[in-house]
């Protein structure tokens, strides 16, 4: 009954169900979890803003994520520095507005996220949308929460790329949790 079309949770079960019968199948089986494949493990850097922070969206934004499937592997509150936000946003240092992006950021504290999931960097573009709220769709994350440009409550990475090299700035390696989540067969199917 435990045939390849059958998914790992349905392995899962049917190695469970067999672990409490009498015999040779009561032997421990393989664990049922694992390592997800490859695909499953692409991350993206999150940030909820300052303005975000303080209109108390947090919890907001991550149920977001959290609906559409992704998993959470950290996160943090801080008060982001100088030094920080220039790594981050190096390729803006010479725009005529940096300086008011970066008084901004600093304002108060933020949250740093990366989540993980199949296609998360596009998915997480799509969800956030536009970052002039003015066209940003109706059910992204700024079409419905922000008001202006300058306060439009997320940033997320735009590439695979990019998101590796921000999540590094953001986080040490230890920092990121691996865990199974125990819906990946109901999110992703067999």
């Amino acid at each position: 009954p435990a045939g390849p079309a059958m998914g790992s949770l349905g392995r899962c079960l049917a190695r469970s169900l067999l672990r409490g019968q009498p015999g040779p199948s009561r032997q421990p089986g393989p664990r049922c979890y694992g390592s997800a494949p490859p695909e499953l493990q692409e991350k993206t850097l999150v940030l909820v803003k300052p303005d975000a922070v303080q209109r108390r969206l947090v919890g907001t934004v991550i149920q977001r994520f959290e609906r559409r499937g992704f998993k959470l592997v950290a996160m943090k509150l801080l008060q982001a520095d100088r030094g920080l936000l220039d790594k981050h946003y190096q390729q803006l240092q010479q725009k005529p507005f940096y300086p008011a992006l970066l008084a901004y950021m600093t304002s108060g504290p933020l949250v740093a996220m990366v989540w993980e999931g199949y296609n998360v960097v596009r998915s997480t573009r799509a969800m956030v949308g536009d970052t002039d709220s003015a066209v940003a769709a109706a059910g992204t994350i700024r079409g419905d929460l922000s008001m202006h440009v300058s306060r439009n409550v997320v940033h997320a990475s735009d590439s695979v790329e990019t998101a590796q090299r921000e999540i590094s700035f953001w986080f040490q390696r230890d920092e990121l949790v691996a865990w199974e989540s125990g819906d990946r067969d109901y999110t992703y199917g067999p």
